[in-house]
């Protein structure tokens, strides 16, 4: 699956921009990668968000125990891979019919989450048992929300294209021909959000999450690192 929002939508990450600035490498505009996707995972499902940002998705050499959904309701649009273990409890709990799937939870729990502020995304991120990632866009209010499951069990990357925008996706080979050095792995258990605050992680609030430079023959410019609020305090006294 393939994410990719404008700069006006997404505050660019200053470690993604810094890990491409120390080692400088070709990168391509966000149409390319647009473009690429959809001609290497052919046939794709793809939506143009306007000037805000595209959407696609392919079931091609889709992982049986990962299977990628999109589902768009009330100009919220989400592209959803893995599986909920508890699905059919949270889809009680939502009023959601039995034959609700995980994209069509995640969009209305979101709604809850945005509906009923302050009510916090970690709450509704922590209610998620199972393997996934996802990203999800409220076109209403221009917000983002991108979350990826405590273990990291489905793959996801984001980084940075030769125009500013920020890309997500399960593929970091996809990645790495357009954003070069500026791409790093989605910490696990931490959500994005341009609305709540940028990037934090969902199992402890508290927990601040700084990015550690990779080291020159890996892939990735960077990676997030969860640091316990207990260990920080400890190292400051």
């Amino acid at each position: 699956m393939l994410a990719v929002f404008s700069g006006a939508v997404v505050e660019v990450p200053a470690e993604l921009v810094a890990a491409g600035s120390r080692t400088p490498s070709p990168k391509t505009r966000a149409s390319e990668l647009v473009g690429r996707f959809l001609a290497a995972a052919e046939p794709a499902v793809s939506l143009q968000l306007g000037d805000l940002g595209h959407l696609a998705y392919s079931h091609a050499n889709q992982s049986l125990l990962r299977p990628r959904s999109f589902a768009s309701k009330d100009d919220i649009f989400c592209l959803f891979e893995g599986v909920l273990d508890n699905l059919g409890r949270l889809s009680q709990q939502y009023g959601l019919s039995k034959g609700a799937n995980e994209v069509l939870l995640v969009i209305e729990a979101y709604k809850t989450l945005r509906d009923r502020a302050p009510y916090p995304a970690s709450f509704m991120l922590s209610q998620l048992t199972g393997s996934y990632a996802f990203v999800l866009f409220d076109k209403s209010t221009s917000s983002l929300l991108v979350a990826s499951d405590p273990e990291g069990k489905v793959p996801l990357f984001w980084g940075i294209t030769a125009d500013g925008s920020v890309a997500f996706s399960n593929d970091i080979d996809l990645l790495k021909g357009s954003c070069g050095k500026s791409l790093a792995p989605f910490p696990q258990g931490c959500f994005y959000s341009n609305a709540l605050g940028g990037l934090k992680c969902y199992e402890n609030p508290k927990n601040k999450v700084t990015a550690v430079p990779a080291n020159e023959e890996e892939i990735c410019g960077a990676t997030f690192k969860v640091e316990s609020a207990t260990a920080i305090l400890t190292a400051l006294h």
